[in-house]
């Protein structure tokens, strides 16, 4: 197997269903690490369920992944899952510092003893995102830039490699959202391939690297150059792609 290849992660004929109705319909694809991806479509495009079924959270119905050149079938320490800061229970008691640890015990198994090269790690992924000073905090006390980086933290330390975002940059002001665009292009400077949902369009080319636009199905993927194209565009945003979206299912 090539460098290349062993660098890239592959969706090869993947089918998502709930209750037997597609969520997302034979999808096939390929991105390289070192790359920050934008996930777009409209609601109920699939989005959300594409971010789970990678990160193990739902099974597959028909396809492979792989990555690094290895089949992934399940959740995996290579993989981290941010979800939407509204899914969150923010009110959980824990600080920075206890989020980040767990990042640990993803990788290391709950039952483990934690050695000194845990703790290192978790201090370089709290200073990496500049959170040094908040490392004591309540999570519920940040602000919503601070929660994202925390997040991000944790997956730093667990020493994930596919950093799985969704709409990371929802309800962030523009600095913010500045702010967080810079730690994410500083992942993806380090190899690290950044997949995220997002939906405010206009915002797309100063984002990401590569897009993929769904409706259902893959409608393009590819460079933002090439792929974000008012055709692809006009055609994954058209409520007649995928004819289960008339029905309100929600993913």
């Amino acid at each position: 197997m090539s460098a290349m290849h062993s660098h890239q992660l592959t969706v090869s004929d993947l089918t998502v269903s709930y209750d037997r109705i597609p969520a997302l319909h034979h999808l096939s694809f390929r991105v390289d690490c070192g790359r920050c991806v934008g996930l777009l479509g409209p609601n109920g495009a699939g989005k959300s369920t594409l971010l789970k079924s990678l990160a193990g959270l739902l099974p597959m119905e028909t396809g492979a992944i792989s990555f690094h050149g290895h089949a992934v079938t399940g959740a995996t320490q290579d993989f981290a899952y941010l979800p939407q800061r509204e899914q969150i229970d923010w009110d959980f008691p824990t600080t920075v510092r206890g989020l980040v640890e767990m990042g640990r015990f993803l990788r290391l198994g709950w039952w483990r003893t934690f050695r000194d090269e845990d703790r290192v790690a978790v201090d370089e992924a709290i200073a990496a995102m500049k959170l040094t000073e908040l490392a004591h905090r309540q999570i519920s006390a940040l602000s919503g830039g601070q929660q994202q980086r925390a997040f991000l933290a944790r997956a730093l330390a667990q020493q994930a490699h596919v950093f799985l975002l969704d709409e990371p940059f929802t309800g962030l002001d523009k600095p913010t959202q500045d702010s967080l665009k810079l730690l994410l292009r500083g992942l993806r400077d380090d190899g690290k391939l950044i997949i995220a949902s997002h939906h405010d369009l206009g915002s797309v080319p100063e984002l990401f690297d590569e897009v993929l636009l769904l409706n259902g199905e893959l409608i393009a993927a590819g460079p933002v150059a090439e792929t974000f194209t008012p055709e692809h565009i006009a055609k994954a945003y058209s409520t007649r792609v995928f004819a289960r979206l008339e029905h309100g299912m929600a993913v």
